[in-house]
């Protein structure tokens, strides 16, 4: 994931935020959250973004599918706190695109993503061309750069 974030770890190149709760039920034997948590708190990230009703950003007729998903545990995670989920749209192709994503619980980063989705035709069952309002969004919420 470094070729598409240069620091996935860093909280500042993340445009686009999401917040979710650490659940009890969430935990395993070993008292920290199981992995199947992550990943439903990157889905978070992503549906908070792509599926807001009041941005609309999915044409009638379409929706996401994930082609590819990476995930790097960073660090453990507890129950009983907030977590934050930060996105950012590094790549927009003609008919997918990738969201770079961290999770952090209390200011630390327990785990980085990189998610490959595809516009997809509900109708054919295909990948679709990424148009409009959607393209305008993907391309506008790219990683911040910072300078030294």
């Amino acid at each position: 994931m470094t070729d598409i974030i240069p620091d996935p770890t860093d909280r500042s190149v993340y445009p686009l935020w999401a917040r979710d709760t650490a659940r009890y039920g969430d935990t395993d034997l070993n008292g920290h959250l199981n992995n199947a948590a992550f990943s439903t708190f990157l889905e978070t990230g992503r549906i908070t973004f792509l599926l807001d009703r009041e941005a609309d950003l999915t044409p009638p007729g379409h929706g996401f599918a994930i082609v590819r998903l990476v995930m790097d545990f960073r660090a453990e995670m507890h129950w009983g706190t907030a977590v934050d989920i930060g996105t950012a749209v590094p790549r927009v192709g003609r008919t997918s695109f990738t969201l770079a994503q961290a999770i952090f619980q209390e200011g630390t980063c327990t785990a980085t993503a990189e998610c490959v989705l595809v516009l997809l035709d509900l109708t054919t069952r295909r990948a679709a061309p990424i148009e409009g309002k959607l393209r305008a969004a993907l391309e506008a919420n790219g990683p911040i750069s910072r300078t030294p």
